[in-house]
């Protein structure tokens, strides 16, 4: 049995134990087998036969996949998720070599968290993202209603007078209420349709930028509160180029997935790494990410907690650059 596959069955039987084993493995192959990982190694000047750790492993900006095809190995890709782009941005794309992978993370995590699926009546708000078409938390929340078998399966653009009503019809049902929007969106309608949603679920997944003034995760929460008579407010971390989520039952503070783990590196040494309860730069190994990159630093500013749970900031000033010149050699 050849390597690829021999890691592709570990990650697909993967309960959270031997973490560290799998990325080194999954590291080696991406390093041997990912033209784009392998050219920012070397441009670092590191030999992967001489990383003996996952601390050691050099991260991928996720800027990237804004200019750069990253993919690992050989196999067609299936789908391609692309992110927003703000201004005269370029949106990034993830291309994805197996979708069962991605259909395997979502589930796993979403059944670690919340359990099955079937148990939830699922109202997804997400205008943003399904005027692009091809975003990735479109294609997650359809997993999810398919696997809870979901009759009604109603995306909401801007049609929120229909989402109350449904919301309304929803409440005498065995199944538990399960509302995921986008920021803008649920404070939209939140203003305008107030009511109370107490026995629900109300998870937002960020998405403010250029729909005036930014507001703090705390402001956010609390107008949602308010509105719905929520004792929390739920959050889902993702991004286009990972195929794993991290969730936050409240207070945002995120738990990641089985097949994440996160580091914080310091804002201006990308090489030293930050203790519990520091700020920096979050970085994340995802597993899922097999036929891509499973090393990725983001542009998101963090703090990591001694529990493993950690916060989302805000983002770095000019997130576009990802604080790495390297990248303009890639």
């Amino acid at each position: 049995m050849d390597q690829e596959r021999k890691i592709r069955e570990k990650l697909r039987e993967f309960d959270g134990r031997n973490f560290d084993e799998l990325a080194m493995d999954i590291f080696h192959w991406q390093a041997a087998h990912n033209p784009v990982y392998s050219r920012y190694l070397a441009l670092l000047g590191l030999n992967s036969g001489d990383i003996g750790s996952p601390d050691e492993i050099p991260f991928l900006p996720v800027s990237a996949f804004r200019t750069q095809r990253v993919v690992s190995g050989k196999r067609k890709t299936e789908c391609i998720f692309e992110s927003s782009s703000t201004g005269a941005g370029i949106p990034g794309k993830h291309h994805v070599a197996e979708l069962s992978l991605y259909k395997t993370s979502v589930l796993r995590t979403f059944k670690k968290f919340y359990g099955d699926p079937e148990r939830y009546q699922i109202f997804p708000l997400l205008p943003s993202y399904l005027e692009r078409g091809n975003a990735s938390l479109v294609y997650m929340v359809k997993i999810l209603m398919d696997a809870g078998k979901q009759k009604e399966l109603n995306f909401y653009l801007h049609n929120y007078g229909q989402l109350a009503e449904d919301l309304q019809k929803q409440q005498s049902s065995e199944r538990k209420i399960l509302i995921i929007g986008v920021t803008f969106a649920l404070l939209r309608f939140a203003k305008e349709f107030p009511m109370e949603l107490s026995d629900a679920i109300v998870m937002e997944t960020g998405g403010m930028k250029g729909r005036g003034r930014e507001l703090t995760r705390e402001e956010v929460h609390e107008r949602l509160k308010s509105a719905f008579a929520l004792k929390s407010v739920h959050s889902e971390y993702g991004m286009t180029e990972m195929l794993s989520q991290a969730y936050s039952a409240g207070e945002g503070l995120f738990e990641p997935a089985p097949t994440m783990k996160v580091s914080i590196r310091d804002m201006q040494d990308p090489f030293e790494l930050k203790s519990a309860g520091q700020t920096g730069v979050i970085r994340m190994i995802d597993l899922a990410n097999l036929y891509s990159c499973s090393f990725l630093e983001t542009a998101d500013l963090g703090k990591l907690h001694p529990d493993g749970h950690f916060e989302v900031l805000g983002r770095m000033d000019h997130s576009e650059v990802r604080g790495c010149n390297l990248m303009a050699g890639l």
